[in-house]
């Protein structure tokens, strides 16, 4: 099949359509036969239905990250005055740390992923492969507009959530500018439309600085750190979860457990593990703690599950939550307030939605029967369901990739247009909906817009430094020659076009954290003025760069 890489090895981009008969397809041969339109329109249906399913196993992906940082560990010291000890229980994880590796490398994967694999098949080519610079940059633009405009209005009206440490957020801010400020430098300073093995080797190695960077300034080392005081932090990463645990005797009602299942499978935040007791023909359910299974026997909740037969029970449920047509807490919602109108109304409104919930259940059913075989968060800490979480993520966002592919061969549109809108947001699309999680969930606004910032230096440190320090390793030691960049110059314009934006969105955050008190949040109206000019942003940067890169500007 063709890909994104074959196409930019034509060096002559002078419009954004070219017309020339695709023969490449998805699935089979017959695809080809079909007309362009038709073929266009299942293709982007087909990439429309990855994006749902890129946002069911992100929710599971960052389910299972909240598990893996708030995993604690016991520390016994002596005090020396009383000569007694003191046991305490201290955080495994860093919060800065886990904001830039879990989530941020997590959510980038997919760019992270695919462009290594690009690498590894494009080893022997002079040129770099396709999913390079280009695909990253409009990433980045991606992250940093869309996503801050998605988490500018996830809060509920009125209420503000803002960054507790501008400090931290400064340096990834920094390091994240910087990213892109290096990546000019190498393809228009340094070594112009090539990248050398030292260039590539000390791309990847500006992540570990990141790392130690960000973790001076949240432990506020001197010399290393911004002398910037950080509000009040949560103790918890997330907020305490309320558990509504029912009666071990309690007859299940299966209207009120399927809602309740539908609610949370719909919020994309928590899923809900029940276990079956067995007794009687009946089915009685009991809801597990959130906490690890391999120290349910030992907390203090009171809790004692007995280890193996709760893994079992508890993976044999979410096939089993998989394979039921539930409702959502929006049905439930708009049903409450049916009950202000007439039955006739009631009633019909309710067989509406109904059959809406219905249907959107079904178009769910197989992404969520897919992702039942990610082992339970509460099993070693959440690492299992992390890591299979991330190979799921990884492999859909691959289908993505060939989707994309597909819809530039067929259409004729400049693959470094595809690149710069469908790509950058299909492979972005974790990052939208964890930040959105985020911003929902937590209590400040640290996470959600520390994995925008850390995202973009991720791809890269890694995305790109990875995969250039593949193929230039090669070259080295086969040709001596350096890695080549396709359309180097229409990149460096897309990275000034990028700059240049995103001083007007970083300076829209610290205008709203100046006047309001907050970057996320805040007056429903304002925060959707803010949405707009995010989006318009967006759509500059989208734009500017397609037509430069197609050789119209």
């Amino acid at each position: 099949m063709a890909s994104l890489g074959n196409y930019t090895a034509d060096r002559g981009h002078s419009t954004i359509l070219r017309r020339e008969k695709c023969d490449a397809y998805l699935l089979i041969h017959l695809e080809t036969v079909l007309g362009e339109g038709f073929r266009t329109f299942l293709y982007f249906l087909g990439l429309a239905y990855c994006f749902i399913g890129l946002s069911a196993i992100t929710a599971r992906f960052f389910r299972s990250m909240e598990s893996v940082v708030k995993h604690s560990r016991t520390v016994e010291t002596i005090d020396p005055l009383t000569n007694t000890k003191i046991v305490k229980n201290e955080k495994v994880w860093n919060y800065t740390i886990a904001d830039i590796t879990l989530l941020a490398f997590g959510t980038s994967f997919p760019q992270i992923s695919l462009a290594t694999i690009d690498a590894i098949q494009n080893v022997g080519n002079l040129y770099a492969g396709g999913l390079g610079p280009g695909t990253l940059v409009g990433s980045a633009a991606f992250d940093l507009f869309p996503i801050h405009a998605v988490c500018v209005v996830v809060p509920k009206a009125g209420e503000l959530k803002k960054i507790s440490d501008i400090g931290v957020w400064l340096v990834e801010l920094f390091w994240s500018f910087w990213a892109y400020i290096w990546l000019y430098i190498i393809l228009e300073v340094w070594t112009p439309n090539v990248v050398t093995l030292w260039e590539s080797l000390l791309t990847v190695l500006q992540f570990g600085l990141l790392l130690i960077h960000a973790y001076a300034q949240d432990k506020r080392w001197p010399y290393l750190s911004l002398p910037i005081e950080r509000d009040e932090r949560p103790v918890e990463w997330v907020p305490v979860e309320v558990v509504k645990y029912s009666p071990l005797n309690k007859v299940h009602d299966r209207h009120s457990e399927a809602s309740q299942v539908g609610e949370e499978e719909n919020s994309g935040i928590v899923d809900i593990f029940s276990i079956h007791s067995g007794e009687g023909t009946g089915h009685f359910y009991q809801n597990l703690a959130d906490g690890d299974i391999t120290e349910s026997s030992t907390s203090n909740s009171g809790n004692i599950i007995p280890e193996e037969s709760d893994i079992v029970s508890i993976w044999k449920h979410q096939f089993v939550d998989a394979l039921m047509v539930t409702g959502s807490s929006l049905g439930n919602n708009l049903r409450q307030k049916c009950k202000l109108e007439s039955a006739e109304s009631q009633k019909l409104n309710n067989i509406y939605l109904r059959v809406a919930r219905i249907f959107w259940q079904s178009l769910l059913l197989p992404w969520k029967f897919l992702f039942a075989f990610v082992p339970p968060y509460q099993i070693a800490h959440g690492w299992i369901a992390f890591i299979c979480s991330l190979m799921f993520i990884s492999g859909i966002a691959y289908i993505v990739t060939k989707l994309t592919d597909l819809i530039s061969c067929v259409t004729g549109i400049n693959p470094y247009v595809i690149a710069f809108t469908a790509l950058a947001s299909g492979t972005s699309w974790p990052d939208l909906v964890a930040s959105k999680i985020a911003a929902e969930r937590q209590l400040t606004a640290d996470s959600a817009i520390a994995n925008i910032t850390c995202s973009n230096s991720v791809n890269i440190y890694i995305g790109i430094g990875v995969p250039w320090l593949i193929d230039t390793l090669y070259n080295y030691i086969a040709y001596r020659e350096p890695l080549r960049i396709d359309n180097a110059e229409g990149l460096s314009f897309s990275l000034l076009v990028f700059f240049s934006t995103s001083v007007a969105c970083i300076g829209v955050l610290v205008f709203r954290r100046l006047t309001i008190g907050a970057e996320l949040g805040g007056p429903r109206v304002w925060a959707w003025v803010t949405c707009i000019f995010f989006m318009l942003l967006w759509l500059i940067f989208v734009v500017l760069s397609s037509l430069r890169v197609s050789g119209i500007i």
